[in-house]
């Protein structure tokens, strides 16, 4: 006769605290791996409608419509990166009027200070001084980081193309792995539970870029009417940062905020971010509950932490996948008796009785939130 055992509250939260902190010091140990890994299941989810396509309308065989997907997705990221580094390159051409406008503006800050704290330009070269000696010394320790940042990158790359490959080509040993490893009686829950999160991460994934495309097409239209200079290089910044949430947004704001003044003054630098505030307040009222949906709405405080400790164990890239990650998390919790309880910790609160907003563009194109 089996007998089972209860263990009490104390006792169970102290083995979920253990397998808590065992997960993350193993995630920290394994960050090389694991990061360009996790990455590589989002894109997967992505490439899978393109790979499934040309396997079976194309008559491709499995390993090279694999190829195929992830040689696409490089060169569509080869050309953002390309249109990105043209941007840059007429930046660096306007480099010595940046400067004299910023010495222009630091001379008046200098004026300013002495005006207001009573400080001398003298005293402020001073403190300048001191702090430029100080960066210097530790130039060299900047440079090996800076090196082994680029390192890091290239082998985060080719480890993210490799997985995205491997998964694409090995999905169906996965995903007959995933039904293997339960019990029978819950082959359709985990059979559910992985069609959920394909369809649901899918949708998430294109939703982000779609949003990421309008934001930058507003930001560019925006900035461009105030008459900001690289406009187009600063709106391509902040919609790809805004994939970041919360942390993205105001890092794009501080870079814009710095090349408006420089360029254009303070004046112009107010302008900039009433502009910023109305673009992120139409996207996060109505853009993001219209291209990305409610079902993986994470809510904002845990959304913020997850940001947070993501980049305390993988940095930018820990940031990035935080977000789908805890959706995933949310769709199985849902599913699961047990865990129904994290996953309305996980989301917002669901009113049943509130409709759906439609935005009608024309009399035949509707902008209708999901279900």
């Amino acid at each position: 006769m089996i007998k089972t055992i209860y263990l009490p509250f104390y006792a169970k939260l102290a083995l979920v605290l253990f397998a808590i902190i065992c997960l993350g010091y193993l995630a920290i140990l394994g960050q090389t791996i694991l990061a360009p890994l996790l990455s590589s299941f989002l894109l997967a989810f992505l490439l899978l409608p393109l790979c499934n396509f040309l396997e079976f309308k194309c008559r491709f065989k499995r390993s090279l419509a694999s190829i195929v997907s992830v040689v696409i997705m490089i060169a569509v990221i080869a050309m953002i990166m390309t249109f990105l580094a043209n941007q840059l390159s007429d930046l660096g051409q306007d480099w010595p009027l940046l400067k004299q406008q910023a010495m222009h503006s630091f001379e008046e800050l200098q004026h300013w200070v002495s005006r207001t704290f009573k400080v001398n330009a003298h005293k402020q070269i001073d403190y300048l001084k001191n702090s430029a000696a100080n960066a210097i010394a530790t130039s060299a320790t900047l440079v090996g980081v800076t090196l082994m940042t680029l390192s890091s990158t290239f082998l985060f790359l080719a480890f993210l193309l490799l997985f995205t490959f491997f998964i694409l080509n090995y999905r169906g040993i996965l995903y007959s792995f995933l039904r293997a490893v339960f019990k029978e009686e819950h082959e359709q829950k985990v059979s559910d539970i992985v069609g959920q999160i394909q369809y649901i991460i899918k949708r998430y994934i294109l939703g982000l870029f779609l949003q990421m495309l309008i934001v930058t097409g507003l930001m560019m239209i925006v900035l461009t009417i105030l008459g900001v200079k690289y406009a187009v290089l600063l709106g391509l910044i902040t919609g790809i940062f805004n994939l970041v949430p919360y942390v993205g947004i105001f890092s794009a704001l501080l870079i814009s905020v710095l090349i408006t003044f420089a360029t254009a003054g303070g004046a112009k630098v107010v302008l900039v971010i009433i502009a910023f505030v109305a673009v992120h307040a139409l996207d996060g009222n109505i853009l993001m509950p219209l291209v990305v949906g409610s079902k993986v709405k994470i809510n904002a405080l845990f959304a913020f932490i997850g940001i947070v400790v993501g980049e305390m164990i993988w940095g930018i890239s820990g940031m990035f996948l935080c977000i789908p990650y805890l959706a995933m998390l949310k769709i199985i919790f849902d599913r699961i008796d047990e865990l129904k309880p994290w996953g309305i910790l996980l989301g917002e609160k669901i009113n049943p009785s509130k409709k759906r907003k439609v935005y009608r563009i024309t009399k035949k194109i509707k902008l209708e939130e999901p279900e």
